[in-house]
């Protein structure tokens, strides 16, 4: 999966469509991701000692990954992202990271 938390998204199909968010979770055996401000459902929560009263949640449901598409922190376009190996001469080992298909930016996770 090319999107990872922190990442911001443009939603591209359904009732949320062109809406922007940030990634705040990420299921990958599932393909599902959960974007902040996106896809709202409401939960019934039954009384407890922490919520004494219950009542009903709102709280922001998966979809999927397929229905976004990330933006890129430099050019500032929703476009595609791909994999690129680089050697890191420090570790002497290789390292995948993630480019921007349009500038060719690459893409360091936080």
């Amino acid at each position: 999966m090319r999107v990872r938390k922190n990442d911001q998204v443009l939603v591209l199909s359904g009732n949320y469509k062109g809406k922007k968010g940030k990634v705040l979770k990420v299921y990958p055996e599932k393909s599902r991701i959960i974007v902040e401000g996106v896809n709202f459902i409401k939960r019934h929560s039954r009384p407890t000692q922490q919520n004494p009263k219950g009542g009903i949640v709102e709280k922001e449901a998966p979809i999927h990954v397929s229905n976004v598409m990330v933006i890129c922190p430099k050019c500032s376009t929703p476009s595609r992202m791909g994999t690129k190996t680089v050697v890191d001469e420090t570790r002497k080992r290789k390292n995948s990271v993630r480019i921007c298909k349009n500038c060719g930016e690459m893409l360091v996770s936080k």
